[in-house]
């Protein structure tokens, strides 16, 4: 795998007014490009996933509306971390696009009506959990290059096999069902978390120790 360090461009005489040099411009989609890339960023997706699960496991007697809130605030921190992971790919981002696009919209599914019904919060979940399984694992087959492959296509799996055990068991309360997401939200944030600390192995092979580091393909 293939590392580049940028480093800031040398300010020319053109950019020079008065004898002082300008600093050169930040381009926020490079900005989010290195953060994407960094596998800090790819644990904090892992601990906003195996949070709520763990949560939900201790804490099984919550209210419909508490779960309700607390899926919706998972679904809406995963499409945000997912958004931002898109631009550290250098190839096709509609893939991720299209994941981040269904956990947003998911969260704001699940927070718009808190009060909703077991099963309503049942079919958002298993939804989402199979449909980013889907392209992910697209994704993972496709891209024949991606590090640590077998990794991603397993955590992709996972995904799809938690939306169907979601969407094909209703659950008959909301203990049972805080439950069940509990568990699959472990397992999946354990999943992420090897994902994350197996992308740190790789850069660290790289020689990139950096947060912010530039990784091509």
């Amino acid at each position: 795998m293939g590392t580049s360090q940028g480093s800031a461009p040398r300010a020319g005489p053109e950019d020079r007014v008065g004898g002082a040099s300008s600093a050169p411009a930040v381009d926020p989609a490079d900005q989010l490009a290195r953060l994407g890339r960094s596998w800090v960023w790819l644990l904090g997706a892992a601990t906003a996933t195996l949070v709520p699960g763990v949560l939900a496991l201790v804490w099984p007697d919550v209210t419909l509306h508490v779960l309700a809130v607390l899926i919706g605030v998972y679904l809406l921190l995963i499409g945000a971390f997912r958004f931002v992971a898109v631009f550290g790919r250098d190839s096709d981002r509609v893939p991720g696009l299209i994941v981040a696009v269904l956990y947003v919209l998911g969260g704001v599914l699940c927070l718009r009506n808190p009060l909703q019904t077991i099963a309503a919060l049942s079919l958002i979940t298993g939804a989402v959990w199979l449909l980013s399984g889907i392209v992910t694992l697209y994704t993972a087959v496709a891209t024949k290059d991606m590090p640590h492959r077998g990794i991603v296509m397993a955590v992709a799996a996972l995904g799809i096999v938690a939306g169907i055990v979601v969407l094909a068991l209703p659950a008959e309360s909301a203990r049972s069902l805080t439950r069940l997401l509990g568990l699959w939200l472990v397992l999946l944030g354990l999943a992420e978390t090897a994902v994350a600390l197996a992308w740190r192995s790789a850069l660290r092979r790289a020689g990139i120790t950096g947060i912010s580091s530039r990784l091509t393909r």
